[in-house]
């Protein structure tokens, strides 16, 4: 399998409206409101990507730079010490959520609300159409929001300051492959999600993703 960025993204706002559907069908209590937010899937979607590196035992663990533009580009050697990326992070003036997990295991949904600029109006036809010209404007969307400005799948992870307003959290999961791929084992070596919130964060509660593992040898945006 060769998904893009792009790919994952709708598939991701796909599946969101499927449960979106489910949920609408399920029972209600007259004492619970519910309020769905269209397309709020694509946030999390805008800013993941699987990377084909190849993890080294190098020291450090990560490397953060500040660029001349503002931005902070986050490279990851080994899989450890996210609590103190968030420290260093946050001396950087960036409040940041990071968490690492197995590929194949995720955070459950609803961890931490999504911010307004990535909120959209898609429609269940539109993202499940395969026009291309539909699946353009849809892709063309998805780079405006707010999450896909300030977190993006360049030199590692790169976080923009410039448009994280005050506040807000840099929500980031990164899955890492327990199995090194190798030309015998093609396949992607980690994943990352990433996206803006207000808060608050809940501790994350981990459940399995089957759907890690279709990425097969997915190959990442260029600058990646």
């Amino acid at each position: 399998m060769n998904d893009t960025f792009e790919d994952r993204l709708l598939a991701e706002l796909r599946t969101e409206i499927a449960a979106r559907e489910v949920r609408a069908h399920a029972p209600r209590r007259r004492s619970v409101r519910t309020r769905v937010l269209a397309g709020a899937a694509i946030a999390a979607a805008a800013a993941a990507v699987a990377v084909p590196l190849v993890i080294g035992q190098q020291t450090p663990a990560y490397a953060l730079t500040k660029n001349p533009d503002g931005s902070i580009n986050l490279k990851i050697n080994e899989f450890r010490d996210p609590d103190q990326v968030e420290r260093d992070l946050a001396k950087m003036g960036v409040h940041a959520d990071i968490t690492y997990l197995p590929l194949g295991k995720r955070c459950a949904d609803g961890r931490a609300p999504f911010v307004a600029g990535d909120r959209t109006s898609f429609t269940k036809k539109e993202l499940e159409s395969k026009d291309p010209a539909v699946q353009a404007h849809i892709r063309r969307v998805s780079e405006k929001l707010a999450s896909s400005k300030a977190i993006r799948p360049k030199n590692g992870i790169t976080i923009d300051p410039e448009f994280i307003k005050p506040g807000q959290i840099v929500l980031i999961q990164v899955n890492e492959n327990p199995v090194e791929p190798d030309p015998g084992h093609p396949g992607v070596a980690w994943q990352f999600s990433g996206r803006l919130t207000e808060g608050p964060v809940k501790p994350c509660r981990v459940v399995d993703d089957p759907t890690a593992f279709e990425v097969g040898n997915a190959t990442p945006p260029p600058g990646s």
